[in-house]
């Protein structure tokens, strides 16, 4: 298969680091706290003492009060050097984290549409997170829009940020920006896969586009197409791929790493799911499209992965499908055979996920990993345990915990759930080794779990991430987070993976 050509576009502005505000800067972004008697103003070295004052005394003026993701601008005081100061709220003092300022950052740049350069002193305060908020806070996916509707000049993202820094030319934060810049291209990327319309992005065309990405970040890249597929018994792909035209696909993108550790991902992968024959109600079907959030997040992480030089070794499994009804479509009552010989009675083929899912687990396991991670929007149930933002984390206690905690530090804030093992008796059936799904709607989000468990080989440190909520944003927009793919969890699994690197 040839690669795609991939959308070379940035994704977000440039980021560039600054120790003083040049001219061609329009805005400066500051923080705001609320401070016991009244708002505080991070400017850092950005303007002189008395400067200071006058912008603080400017914004107190308007309302301003620091609180969190409060936006206040007003006209820069004369010999500032720029036009305008723009304060972002960070609220109390004692809760300005990482998180907080990476959400800060999101709401300036989503506030600056139409501004080409703008300055921060987010990055006084963790540079980083700045750089981070700012790229996602100013993505924005406008690939189909027409001159008659796209963003004019005034509407146009934020095109660079300065982030002002004591020491512009320390190596050190040269190498933060770098690693940021990366995550937050990474997070982006996934994004866009997961805004692209079914019409454009089918199984053939991802696979093709994950092979462009993989083929430039140097990892080896493996496509199985539906003729090796079928060759090689992988039941659950074809079974849920068999109702659509777009024929199925499973790849495999490799980093090597330099010795140590190796950690296979897999991600849920269905480009477009109607349900199938148990077909879904129309209302909201085109959020559907969302479907294969799992399977972006695996692209983006493993390609980041090589990008950022980890030592530990990445194989990333993504099992591709469309899931249509049709004449050849799967029915309720078929029985189909997993990847590895496991008998599966298809009970509802709107739980299709899990299917694809199990056959990559049982692939990547035979490669032996250390570690295996699974993400993906598997199951209505997760948004009704946790809501729409909180990822479930679900699998072997220690390395469940693990990734959870890390996922809570980098502000993810996935949750770890249990697996409860009288569950394992409802996906008994009684043509096949097993059911795709109980027979009562209760622990909906574990059960899944559960049955995905069951292909996992002894001795893999497992986490199952389902990211149904997480990873497509219905509402408005928020932090640096807007309408459509959130990008959810890359910077969790990238972060779980350069613990490993670290600590084994």
């Amino acid at each position: 298969m040839s690669a795609a050509k991939t959308p070379t576009a940035p994704l977000g502005p440039e980021l560039a680091l600054a120790g003083s505000v040049a001219e061609s800067v329009e805005v400066l972004v500051i923080g705001l706290t609320k401070g016991a008697e009244g708002p505080e103003a991070s400017v850092g070295d950005a303007l002189d003492d008395a400067t200071a004052e006058a912008v603080l005394a400017g914004l107190v003026a308007v309302g301003a009060t620091g609180k969190a993701e409060e936006l206040t601008r007003i006209p820069a005081p004369a010999g500032s050097g720029v036009a305008s100061i723009l304060a972002v709220g960070l609220g109390d003092p004692d809760d300005v984290d990482a998180q907080r300022i990476r959400e800060g950052a999101g709401v300036a740049a989503r506030a600056l549409a139409g501004t080409t350069v703008a300055a921060t002193t987010l990055s006084s305060l963790d540079l980083g997170a700045a750089a981070e908020g700012f790229y996602l806070g100013a993505y924005t996916f406008t690939r189909f829009k027409s001159a008659k509707s796209a963003p004019k000049d005034n509407g146009k993202p934020l095109a660079r940020v300065e982030l002002l820094v004591e020491e512009p030319g320390d190596q050190e934060s040269a190498s933060t920006l770098a690693r940021s810049a990366a995550i937050a291209e990474a997070v982006a990327t996934a994004r866009e896969f997961v805004n692209t319309p079914p019409s454009h992005l089918f199984p053939e065309e991802f696979a093709a586009r994950a092979e462009a990405l993989g083929t430039a970040a140097g990892l080896e890249v493996e496509i199985l197409d539906e003729k090796a597929l079928e060759k090689g018994g992988f039941g659950g792909i074809l079974g849920v791929g068999k109702g659509s035209s777009r024929q199925p696909r499973l790849v495999r993108l490799t980093h090597k790493g330099s010795g140590g550790r190796s950690v296979a991902l897999v991600g849920k992968g269905i480009t477009f799911d109607t349900g199938g024959i148990s077909i879904k109600p129309a209302a909201g079907m085109e959020n559907m499209t969302s479907d294969m959030g799992g399977a972006a997040a695996v692209v983006a992480t493993v390609v980041l992965a090589a990008k950022l030089g980890l030592r530990v070794g990445v194989d990333a499994w993504v099992p591709m499908a469309e899931n249509m009804p049709s004449s050849t479509a799967q029915r309720p009552g078929d029985v189909l055979t997993q990847y590895g010989g496991t008998t599966v009675e298809v009970i509802n083929t709107d739980a299709e996920g899990r299917l694809i899912l199990a056959d990559a687990i049982v692939r990547a396991c035979e490669e032996e990993p250390d570690y295996l991670i699974d993400t993906a929007t598997l199951t209505g149930a997760q948004m009704v345990a946790l809501g729409n933002r909180t990822p479930g984390v679900m699998g072997t206690d220690e390395f469940r915990d693990r990734v959870a905690r890390i996922s809570q530090q980098i502000g993810e804030n996935a949750w770890a759930m249990p697996l409860p093992g009288e569950l394992r008796a409802d996906l008994n059936s009684k043509v096949a080794d097993l059911a795709n799904v109980t027979n009562h709607r209760w622990g909906g989000m574990l059960a899944a779990a559960i049955y995905l468990k069951e292909f996992v080989a002894e001795g893999v440190q497992w986490a199952h991430i389902d990211v149904a909520g997480p990873a497509y944003n219905t509402g408005g927009p928020f932090g640096f987070t807007g309408k459509g793919g959130t990008g959810v969890p890359v910077r969790t699994m990238i972060s779980v993976l350069e613990d490993i690197d670290q600590q084994g």
